[in-house]
């Protein structure tokens, strides 16, 4: 989700691998939607989604064939580093899942959690109205991101200090005083209980960006808030970068890696009263 021009991207004829397995999976899994929908009507609600959103799921998955089977664009990950993901999705799909960037692989994400909720994340208005002329299916919010790369040292030296950042108290919802939090995200970005939370986005290649320090922030908030059953599943990538990997063993923790592909990593975050240490600032 970094490079943000068509001519740019490599052309499927580079990767055809990668384009029939885009188009295999998706045209499998609205097979899969169909044919459930036909032979049992009375189980259409089984999975949690009304009837609605099946239609979509299925529009979703059949735009997603169309969209990559006639674009030169490809996703920014690599086949190894989108097994991960996929493995995931798949074993707990439907799910909420939460996507931190917005690029020309987001309609592959949606379509790899029918039936289930996706939301995208993305601070640039003018690349938001891009994407969705080609994929208006796609959920997506345009939020303001309040710090910049250059800050990410400073932030990481001071957030100790500030008792609204600690690990053993913190909420995100208009915690102003707090620079690592997201405080101004819709209120349906608190009130939901994220599955999974992939953060591939904003831009972090130079210091004038936004850099993804309060994103891995605000992921590890809300997967140390979950009340369900079960961990968060929290996929990073470009932790090849500096800022990347320091506040990944910051706030997502080295002890919560479960798997480490290409410029991937994959952690699985287990609710507060698991993980944190009482009146501590630290959440590792």
């Amino acid at each position: 989700m970094k490079n943000r021009s068509y001519a740019t991207r490599t052309p499927y004829t580079d990767k055809p691998w990668l384009r029939a397995v885009l188009i295999g999976s998706t045209f499998a899994a609205t097979i899969l939607l169909v044919t459930f929908h036909q032979r049992n009507p009375s189980n259409r609600r089984s999975l949690l989604c009304s009837d609605e959103d099946g239609i979509a799921a299925t529009a979703t998955h059949l735009q997603t064939i169309v969209h990559y089977a006639t674009s030169r664009t490809v996703p920014q990950q690599s086949k190894a580093e989108i097994s991960v993901s996929f493995a995931v999705l798949q074993a707990i799909a439907p799910c909420n899942f939460l996507v931190f960037g917005l690029g020309h692989d987001s309609l592959m994400w949606a379509s790899l959690n029918p039936r289930g909720t996706t939301v995208f994340l993305e601070e640039d208005p003018k690349w938001v109205h891009g994407i969705l002329q080609n994929a208006p299916s796609l959920r997506v919010h345009t939020i303001d991101y309040h710090t910049r790369l250059s800050d990410a040292d400073y932030l990481l030296s001071t957030y100790k200090s500030n008792k609204d950042c600690a690990a053993s108290n913190v909420s995100l919802k208009v915690n102003t005083r707090c620079k690592l939090a997201l405080s101004e995200l819709p209120d349906s970005m608190y009130d939901t209980e994220w599955d999974v939370i992939m953060i591939d986005g904003p831009r972090g290649y130079f210091p004038e960006t936004s850099g993804r320090m309060t994103a891995i922030y605000t992921a590890a908030v809300m997967a140390r808030a979950r009340t369900q059953p079960g961990v968060t599943h929290v996929f990073l990538h470009d932790v090849n970068r500096k800022v990347e990997k320091v506040y990944a063993e910051e706030f997502l923790c080295r002890k919560y890696l479960v798997k480490a592909i290409g410029r991937l990593w994959h952690f699985e975050i287990p609710p507060t009263d698991v993980s944190r240490r009482d009146g501590n600032f630290t959440f590792c």
